[in-house]
């Protein structure tokens, strides 16, 4: 039997984009495995980002929902990116996995 083929990348949701006073929530930081510089991060500029969560009551007879988003740019030498999301994340999402799919190619 053949595994599955995942057809995107985990990533971590580090927080919003901030300063000393104050923080950006339209701007998310993202932590992509295994991209640990900033060159990394090239590929994935204009990948769409899919924050997946399971809300209390059924809608459209599913209790899963999904705030979408995309790479904006990278946010330090890291590897960390930046993304921006149709829905601002929630607060409570930091810290937790999000899925960086692997389109639109520009390959």
């Amino acid at each position: 039997m053949v595994q599955p083929v995942r057809l995107y990348s985990k990533g971590r949701f580090l927080g919003y984009q901030r300063s000393k006073h104050s923080q950006v929530q339209a701007s998310s930081l993202i932590q992509i495995e295994g991209v640990n510089t900033k060159s990394d991060t090239d590929f994935y500029m204009g990948k769409r980002v899919a924050y997946v969560y399971r809300g209390k009551r059924e809608i459209n007879g599913t209790k899963v929902r999904v705030i979408w988003g995309r790479i904006s740019r990278p946010h330090g030498n890291s590897g960390v990116v930046r993304a921006r999301f149709r829905n601002n994340l929630p607060p409570r999402a930091m810290g937790a996995s999000v899925r960086v799919m692997l389109y639109p190619s520009r390959v």
